[in-house]
């Protein structure tokens, strides 16, 4: 086994059996006998699991205190508390502040190494699994034929070579951090960290803590994410979710290239590409006062707009066709063969874009249907267009030949359009008409844009 144990216990015996038991099953092991070496072994290196007792030489409770500094750097480590002490309010305390188990001493050794197995065993699931899923969104492109696809291509390739400020806006799902990803990759700090902090996601009293970190009383440090991106890039996403008291900070560390953490005497020197992104309209933002005008334009050097799918449809098919071949490699799956052309995908609005594709392609990947009636059927049940067919097929039974005719000519009609971005040239060929004809069609059934 390659799993790493970290033991935290003040008593000498209770140390060493656990050393012992722990080594016999095979698990490399670590030992800190009181708060301040524990701690340097976590800052040192961080275990897979840890084994802390709650009552060490500083305090009541400085077991979880620890829990809490091992969570904060990592909270998919697995933390077993054990405690001689114990009562079912301290119980509940550790498993509210994250522990895996609660044990109490005197242990039983059965019992114990059952939860050591468990946690690892967790441990390594989550690992492998972060592992297959940063694999997988690392090996994706930016993939598209559409106009707007095309130019953020060529803006990714010239903002690569520069260290300029990069402000992205599209919605959520469209793939703003794909962007940010390709420009690290593609520059001169691609070696260095790309760290993300995301604004939407923070609770509003740790924004300034996850971003600047902490000096601890205790001489311990929490680095931010400015430290952690030092060399390389932050993106902060959905930097509009910000608070403006944290808004004005930043903008100090973008005209000052420093800062002092939380409770800090020092400056800490900024070296740091920063690239922002945003779901919300800014300018409507700043109109409302929910964000600095002063610090958007110190973040808006270059400004990359990324369009809803919804609005460049022409990708979709080369979107399919790419997430099925990539998704089949990177999982070990049976290659997929999914109709590009599949009206239901053209005519979906996709409010969750591309990130939405992509989920209905791994979903259809893990299912393998093995025919294509099958791929179409898991198609409209994801995407819920039974109920709109059944109202469509209602309509055309209840008209007219003629207007039943009409109705379909009408829908199909629109999605080439969509299909095609609007290039009738492209159209008329696909559907074997004469352009000028095709022209007539479209004005006589009121057709003017692919909305």
């Amino acid at each position: 086994m390659s799993n790493e144990i970290l033991i935290i216990d003040d008593n000498p015996d209770i140390r060493n059996i656990l050393n012992d038991l722990i080594g016999d099953a095979g698990y490399k092991t670590r030992v800190a006998a009181n708060y301040n070496q524990a701690l340097t072994e976590i800052d040192k290196k961080l275990p897979d699991v840890a084994i802390i007792d709650v009552k060490l030489d500083k305090g009541d409770n400085d077991g979880i205190e620890l829990l809490n500094h091992i969570k904060n750097k990592n909270k998919d480590i697995p933390v077993i508390i054990i405690s001689g002490h114990a009562n079912i309010e301290m119980a509940v305390k550790s498993l509210k502040s994250g522990a895996f188990e609660f044990i109490q001493k005197p242990f039983d050794h059965d019992r114990l190494m059952n939860f050591i197995k468990r946690a690892a065993e967790n441990f390594e699931l989550k690992k492998q699994n972060k592992e297959l899923q940063t694999k997988l969104f690392h090996s994706f492109e930016l993939i598209g034929s559409s106009n707007n696809i095309v130019k953020i291509n060529d803006q990714i390739g010239k903002l690569s070579v520069t260290e300029s400020r990069i402000f992205i806006n599209g919605p959520t799902g469209s793939g703003k951090e794909l962007i940010a990803r390709k420009i690290h990759k593609n520059s001169t700090r691609k070696n260095k960290p790309f760290i993300i902090l995301n604004g939407a996601l923070l609770d509003v009293k740790k924004y300034e803590l996850e971003l600047f970190g902490e000096e601890k009383k205790d001489g311990s440090i929490l680095y931010g994410a400015l430290e952690k991106a030092s060399g390389g890039v932050l993106l902060i996403d959905e930097v509009s979710e910000i608070p403006l008291e944290t808004q004005s900070k930043i903008l100090r560390v973008l005209t000052d290239q420093k800062f002092k953490r939380i409770n800090g005497n020092h400056d800490i020197k900024v070296d740091v590409r920063i690239i922002c992104s945003s779901s919300k309209d800014i300018k409507i933002e700043i109109k409302e006062g929910n964000f600095r005008e002063d610090l958007f334009h110190r973040l808006n050097v270059f400004q990359i707009d990324l369009d809803p799918l919804n609005k460049r449809v022409q990708d979709i098919p080369l979107l399919i066709k790419y997430f099925s071949t990539k998704i089949a490699e990177n999982y070990n799956l049976k290659k997929l063969e999914i109709d590009p052309d599949n009206h239901y995908l053209i005519d979906y609005s996709w409010p969750g874009n591309v990130r939405e594709l992509r989920n209905l392609i791994e979903r259809i990947a893990i299912l393998a249907p093995n025919t294509p009636e099958k791929i179409s059927n898991i198609i409209k049940e994801s995407l819920k267009f039974d109920n709109q067919d059944m109202l469509n097929s209602e309509k055309s039974l209840s008209v007219p030949l003629k207007e039943a005719r009409e109705h379909f000519e009408k829908e199909y009609l629109k999605t080439q359009l969509k299909k095609f971005a609007g290039n009738i040239s492209k159209m008329a060929k696909f559907i074997g008409m004469e352009r000028s004809a095709l022209h007539r069609k479209l004005k006589g059934l009121n057709i003017k844009d692919i909305n």
